[in-house]
């Protein structure tokens, strides 16, 4: 691993894009809704989306000055990702939830896992 990111630039930006999935996922909208309910997350475990986006968030960007801490971060949501993918498989739900939001978040963080924290 590099002493600091480099470039910082996606890891800042992924950072932003998890706070504001982090918000997407208070209510949730109802994207989200559609795609917990499309895999069948237990309602009861919604509420713990949310902290777990905003912990991503201030693990990237403290990452910035802590390397490992923003790699464990990364990776951390590159296995998060992997499970979404996963389960949307698992329930055969192929669309859009699929295939943009769990597959897409997944190429964007294993994308910047390999740019900013890569060898």
């Amino acid at each position: 691993m590099r002493a600091l990111p480099d470039p910082v630039w996606p890891v800042v930006v992924l950072a932003l894009i998890q706070v504001g999935d982090g918000i997407l996922c208070m209510g949730p909208v109802r994207f989200v809704r559609e795609c917990f309910e499309g895999v069948k997350f237990p309602r009861e475990w919604w509420w713990v989306t949310v902290p777990v986006k905003f912990a991503a968030a201030v693990g990237l960007i403290l990452g910035v000055w802590v390397p490992v801490l923003g790699g464990v971060a990364v990776w951390a949501l590159v296995a998060y990702f992997l499970v979404a993918v996963f389960v949307h498989v698992r329930a055969r739900d192929f669309g859009r939830n699929l295939f943009l939001n769990a597959a897409g978040m997944l190429a964007i963080c294993v994308s910047v896992a390999l740019y900013s924290f890569g060898p």
